[in-house]
């Protein structure tokens, strides 16, 4: 998080000695700051919205309900808002502030195909995300990737389309300036993605464990994870944003075999388990 906040800085720093304007570099501190207000406030609508789920209502999810409720006494937790969204394809995240303003939400997949030691293994899993404050964490990782990456894109802009304020042309400095605003802009979004990745992927194998240990039955949730891996087909609506929110990898196995393991959102299926059941 410290990374993020120096790299968002120095966007501001360079951008104000570019343009001559000091107060650029104020409007970035602030921009920052009330990005992550509204993003600590508002995270779970956001995530539900992009995610398309609707509320589950007790009467019609019992099953899901008492599996949640009994998890969430073990674990210590209060009981979270439940959610569904309506797509076949397996999947599950959690989201919220913190513990007492979080949720759980499953796709209609996921209940159709999991038996219950295999469902309360995905929920475990999906609880201990809440219990070890992962989606706070996330969700900020999330809102200051996309504000560097527009920043950048905003100054690739300025830089080929618009009008520069400072006449660089005979200033070699000034040339040297550029070219380093162009070597920020391009690898920042990048260097940025790659830390959200790295963080996404370190805090699936702790939610797996945890989860684990919640149950007290790794083999549900490693029978889980050979489920919906073997689903493979990508969910019908889905986001980048909130892709590393998901217990699996909502663009479908398949696609996560076809890019580096550098730039997946999720470690391979194949690891997990192996680290669940040996």
């Amino acid at each position: 998080m410290t990374v993020f906040f120096v790299v968002i800085i120095l966007f501001g720093w360079f951008f104000s000695f570019y343009y001559n304007n000091p107060n650029i570099l104020y409007f970035f501190v602030i921009f920052s700051v009330l990005m992550n207000f509204f993003s600590y406030w508002y995270s779970d609508k956001i995530v539900l919205a992009l995610a398309g789920a609707k509320e589950a209502k007790r009467e019609e999810y019992f099953d899901l309900y008492t599996s949640v409720e009994n998890l969430s006494i073990t674990a210590g937790l209060p009981m979270p808002k439940l959610y569904v969204v309506g797509d076949p394809a397996p999947n599950a995240f959690a989201t919220g502030r913190d513990k007492n303003n979080s949720v759980v939400c499953v796709t209609s997949g996921l209940l159709a195909i999991l038996t219950k030691p295999e469902l309360e293994g995905v929920i475990a899993h999906e609880l201990s995300h809440v219990g070890n404050r992962d989606m706070l964490l996330s969700t900020v990782v999330v809102v200051l990737v996309g504000f560097v990456s527009i920043i950048a894109d905003v100054f690739r802009r300025n830089l080929f389309f618009g009008n520069i304020s400072r006449d660089r042309d005979n200033d070699r400095s000034g040339g040297l300036v550029v070219l380093i605003g162009i070597i920020l802009s391009i690898l920042a979004p990048i260097f940025s993605l790659l830390i959200e990745l790295a963080i996404s992927r370190k805090r699936e194998f702790l939610a797996d464990a945890s989860g684990a240990l919640l149950t007290r039955y790794p083999e549900g949730l490693a029978s889980a994870l050979k489920k919906i891996s073997k689903y493979g087909k990508p969910m019908a609506r889905q986001s980048s944003a909130i892709a590393h929110l998901y217990i699996a990898d909502p663009k479908g196995s398949q696609f996560g075999k076809k890019v580096m393991g550098l730039f997946a959102t999720h470690p391979p299926v194949e690891e997990r388990i192996k680290a669940l059941v040996g």
